[in-house]
Order: structure tokens, then C-alpha cells, then sequence
């Protein structure tokens, strides 16, 4: 536990707040909430982060970042992109469902969750979310480079058709408990259209 006076470790404070967000969502997560789970007063959360919003920005960012860590992580471990981006789907849609506080992607849950009222919240998401897809972009320039993949593929279209895919099945996953099921589905992204 922080004490009042104690110094503390921003990187830690906000893994805890990004796996409470991710749970409960924004609108979900009461500042009494934040100051149970990162053990912070309201007036330390605002001069620290600036207010609950720069706090889920915060946790938004780390939330992303450790998404791209995965995804590397795949490919280092991986004899080629594609099978990186099929082990990563496979990681996020079946391994998290037993392990992360919500099975739905926290960038898909807040699109779905925040409405206009907080724009720069929505804009963060959607910056979020395309950074994402360039990282998918990346590995699918390097699969045509290896020839592993149609070079007359459209590396953006595919992207985006992984984005969504993965989104969905990670909803999908919520509601079914067959992981034979799921596997397969996470395969039939890359046998089928657009690939």
C-alpha cells in the first residue's frame, strides 16, 4: 500500500488502472473506485494525470502498448509474419479470455462504450486502434517481402480485416466456451476472403 507522502510508481499505478478500466469501462469506474485500486487520493489521481480522462488515456496508451509487446513477441517466436498473426490472434482470442479482466478488447469495449460527449477520449481510441493496424500492416508488408503472402494483396485492406476479426471473436468468445470453435474461426481468417 502507498502511503500519502510516499513516492510512487506511475507505471504500476497505471497497470492497475488500466486492468480496473478494462473491466468496468470508463463510464463504469467511479473515481472511489481509481483511489481503492491505484490507492491514490482524487486530488493526487488529478495533479498526476490531470483528471480521470488523463488517467484512461494513460491507460489506453499502456493497454495498446501491451498489445504491440504481444505482437512482437509473436514474431520473434514465429518462423514467419503470417503465423505471427495467426498466434497472436489465437493469444488475444483464446489465451486472454481466461486471463484478462474482460474478454473484449479494451479499444473495441471503449468505441462501443463512449459517445460524443467525451471526444477526446473517442479520438484517443481511434488513434489507438489505427496504431494497431499499421503494426499489422508492418508484418503484412513483410510477408509479401518473404513472398509468403499475394503481392497483389492489399496489405491495408488485410489489416483492417484482422482488426475486425479479432474484435468480433473476442466479443464472440464471451459467449462460447469452444475453444475447438474458436481456433477454427481464428484459422478461417486467413484461408478466406480478403486473403
Amino acid at each position: 500500500m502507498m502511503r500519502k507522502n510516499a513516492k510512487f510508481d506511475r507505471a504500476e499505478v497505471v497497470d492497475n488502472a488500466t486492468r480496473l478500466y478494462w473491466e468496468k469501462g470508463f463510464n463504469g469506474t467511479s473515481m472511489r473506485n481509481l483511489q481503492d485500486v491505484i490507492d491514490m487520493r482524487p486530488g493526487s489521481i488529478y495533479a498526476t494525470f490531470g483528471s480521470k480522462e488523463g488517467l484512461f488515456k494513460e491507460a489506453l496508451n499502456r493497454y495498446t502498448e501491451m498489445g504491440i509487446e504481444e505482437l512482437r513477441r509473436c514474431r520473434v517466436h514465429s518462423s514467419s509474419p503470417l503465423v505471427a498473426l495467426n498466434v497472436f490472434m489465437r493469444n488475444v482470442v483464446l489465451d486472454y479470455a481466461n486471463k484478462a479482466p474482460n474478454r473484449m478488447c479494451m479499444l473495441a469495449k471503449t468505441m462501443g462504450e463512449l459517445t460524443q460527449d467525451t471526444p477526446e477520449l473517442l479520438k484517443e481510441a481511434k488513434r489507438l486502434l489505427a496504431k494497431v493496424e499499421a503494426e499489422f500492416v508492418t508484418l503484412l508488408q513483410e510477408a509479401q517481402d518473404l513472398g509468403e503472402l499475394d503481392s497483389t494483396k492489399n496489405v491495408a485492406t488485410l489489416a483492417r480485416h484482422i482488426q475486425v476479426q479479432t474484435m468480433g471473436l473476442r466479443t464472440y468468445a464471451k459467449a462460447c466456451d469452444n475453444q475447438e470453435e474458436l481456433e477454427t474461426m481464428v484459422d478461417d481468417v486467413f484461408k478466406h476472403h480478403p486473403f
